[in-house]
């Protein structure tokens, strides 16, 4: 059997990664083998900060409804049970948006979360 070498597909495989390393310090631009193991390092952080974005918004989206709704004398959880036993159909994105923009808006939902509470 005649010995195979990688030829073109291996120099493109090799300019594809060195592309992607580009911005990285030292080696791990230059280098394929460094700059490979950093890229997998990489995406692999990419793909779990894609994950704890969503929960750090809506973290956030929580502390801005609890500090809206306790100058309202209500609890955050009283309040999600308010509104669920109203039948009140907000994500949470949104009742923060409006308690940002919107107080007296706001302070209606307040109103009909406590008043599902005390029914």
């Amino acid at each position: 059997m005649p010995r195979v070498k990688g030829g073109p597909k291996t120099k493109n495989r090799h300019r594809k990664v060195l592309k992607q390393a580009k911005g990285y310090y030292a080696g791990r631009r230059t280098g394929f083998k460094m700059a490979l193991l950093t890229l997998q390092r990489a995406k692999a952080f990419a793909f779990s900060g894609r994950k704890e974005k969503k929960r750090d918004f809506r973290a956030l989206w929580i502390e801005r409804i609890n500090a809206a709704v306790r100058t309202h004398g209500l609890s955050y959880s009283r309040f999600v049970d308010g509104l669920k036993k109203a039948g009140v159909a907000l994500d949470r994105k949104v009742m923060a948006q409006i308690a940002v923009d919107d107080p007296a808006a706001f302070g209606a939902i307040v109103d009909v979360a406590r008043q599902a509470v005390k029914a």
